[in-house]
């Protein structure tokens, strides 16, 4: 099983830019026969510095997923009111022309490989509830109906579901619930010129309730529907970790027989990661595995080392 790797958050360069570690780690990922392609971060540009820099790093033969949640989150801190699910008219229209940006990079991916290699593009049902925005189902069909109708070169467009809004929980993203996510892809689905669908992040499914059976719970919800195209494994954890309790932070997978890197505390287990990818079963876009790494100046053979763990254990426990 080919597995998509959301590289931006175990990077070297994460923070601050590093090229000596970049391309080392690059290179490492381009050496592992198990990753299929990348998870790739809009801001507006595709590297948090040196876009041009990545394009040229590019394996041709990988495939990729572009996800909107970076950009989204950081305008979220300026602008409560945006977000494709936006009731405030000019916060969803700031967030439509914002996924044409994702539009337009798709087109600067595939340039740099030379085919279509974009197979999905993750967006948002933002913006937080509760946090000085609001956001529904309708206006996020809305939105939905709009950008399907676009030309994506062939990707799709995937709805990334966060952890929702809950009252007297906190929030992490605090976005719409999957059940009105679902509903709006329905309605959008109408008039799309490919289906949208829904990934499931499985640490932000089990943030939204601090239970673990919610990732499983999320993943059959989606599967029902017809609209299951990804699913992504990051962790999560209430204990007290350099990961924090309950933070979407990427946290790596769980101990386990033969698995050399780790995080003590992680809920993301084996047998959690059986159960998600029994509960996901065949036909989907992608399987990816996103994990951030602590303490931040791990060497780039621990950040390798952990994604490859990572994989092997999606790999031994595909059904």
């Amino acid at each position: 099983m080919a597995t998509i790797v959301g590289a931006y958050a175990t990077s070297p360069a994460s923070t601050a830019w590093n090229e000596a570690a970049e391309t080392a780690y690059y290179d490492g990922l381009k050496a592992m026969p198990s990753v299929r392609g990348l998870e790739v971060p809009l801001t507006g540009a595709l590297h948090p510095h040196d876009e041009a820099w990545l394009l040229r790093a590019l394996k041709k033969d990988w495939d990729f997923v572009v996800t909107c949640i970076p950009g989204t989150m950081q305008t979220l801190v300026k602008d409560k009111t945006f977000g494709l699910a936006s009731d405030d008219a000019a916060g969803r229209r700031a967030a439509v022309a914002f996924a044409s940006k994702a539009r337009d990079a798709v087109g600067r991916i595939n340039a740099a490989v030379g085919r279509k290699a974009v197979i999905a593009v993750e967006v948002q049902s933002g913006p937080t509830q509760g946090g000085g925005g609001k956001g529904s189902a309708g206006a996020f069909t809305e939105s939905l109906a709009e950008i399907a109708g676009w030309d994506w070169q062939g990707a799709r467009i995937v709805i990334e579901h966060c952890d929702a809004y809950r009252a007297g929980h906190p929030p992490i993203k605090g976005f719409l619930t999957l059940d009105d996510e679902l509903k709006a892809i329905a309605g959008a689905n109408k008039s799309a010129r490919k289906p949208i669908g829904v990934s499931i992040n499985w640490g932000r499914s089990v943030l939204e309730t601090y239970k673990a059976e919610t990732a499983v719970d999320h993943i059959k919800q989606a599967r029902d529907a017809g609209a299951l195209s990804g699913l992504m494994f990051s962790g999560a954890s209430g204990a007290q970790t350099p990961y924090g309790a309950w933070q979407d932070a990427h946290m790596p997978h769980a101990p386990a027989p033969g698995i050399a890197h780790a995080a003590e505390g992680s809920l993301l287990t084996e047998p959690e990661i059986k159960a998600s990818l029994a509960a996901a079963g065949k036909g989907l876009d992608f399987i990816g595995a996103k994990i951030g790494i602590r303490p931040p100046d791990a060497s780039v053979a621990t950040r390798l080392g952990t994604i490859a763990d990572l994989i092997k254990l999606i790999e031994r426990n595909a059904t």
